[in-house]
């Protein structure tokens, strides 16, 4: 059993989620380029196939822009310096795993109800408390002379969180009108177009979860930083300047 338990310890799951996210991407990537070249250009009606080249483009585009994203947290602790907890690695590569491989590539997003909101609880979520981790580190670090109160912090953490919803909506708006995909689930999966409150019915969804979560998660950090009084002018302070003053 102790052994068991050191091993455990001695596991970092960063690299290990890292690891099999990567893995997993770039088999999808060599499996969609394959079928991409395989599949019609469209559904004709003596044809059966699931998927047709749009399908695939999509998959291969996200799959690739999963590749890079999985990156930027090392490139933003390099560049500004900082250090982002391990745990929040774990759940930015679960998250992509479960948006891009489970969701594009296995089709979650058809095959499970109410995925792709799953998926926004979580990343409002999620984003809530790395807007607040990024506040308590700027808080904590010498050299840098801010000092935001509790309230501020749960703020910035929920804006933050939302306005990555809302560039990620752009960006799949942007996506969809150039290439002709279906980010936004505009179109029913045999290609019909929605008209109307339907048609806009999956980006304000995803928005509006987006905005649940992130405050629910920021409500929580507001409520538990002021009960252990992380906050405040003296927890830079040992105990016998404290005293001197």
């Amino acid at each position: 059993m102790l052994k068991l338990a050191a091993l455990r310890k001695k596991i970092n799951w960063r690299k290990v989620t890292g690891a099999f996210l990567f893995v997993s991407l770039i088999a999808s990537i060599v499996y969609i380029a394959v079928m991409f070249i395989l599949s019609p250009a469209g559904i004709t009606a003596s044809d059966t196939s699931d998927h047709v080249k749009g399908d695939y483009a999509l998959m291969l585009l996200q799959c690739i822009l999963g590749l890079v994203v999985m990156m930027l947290p090392s490139v933003i602790e390099r560049k500004w310096s900082i250090t982002i907890p391990n745990f929040m690695y774990v759940l930015y590569f679960i998250f992509l795993y479960c948006a891009i491989y489970l969701g594009e590539v296995r089709n979650f997003y058809y095959a499970v109800p109410y995925w792709d909101l799953i998926l926004h609880a979580f990343s409002g979520a999620m984003l809530g408390a790395l807007g607040f981790t990024i506040v308590i580190m700027l808080n904590n670090k010498k050299g840098i002379n801010l000092h935001l109160s509790p309230f501020f912090a749960s703020a910035f953490s929920f804006c933050f969180a939302l306005t990555i919803g809302a560039v990620w909506e752009i960006y799949e708006f942007a996506i969809d009108s150039t290439l002709g995909l279906n980010m936004q689930k505009y179109m029913l999966k045999d290609g019909t177009p929605l008209i109307g409150r339907d048609a806009l019915l999956d980006t304000m969804e995803d928005i509006i979860v987006d905005a649940i979560s992130a405050l629910v998660i920021t409500a929580v950090g507001y409520i538990y930083v002021k009960s252990k009084k992380l906050w405040g002018p003296d927890r830079h302070e040992s105990p016998d300047k404290t005293a001197d003053q």
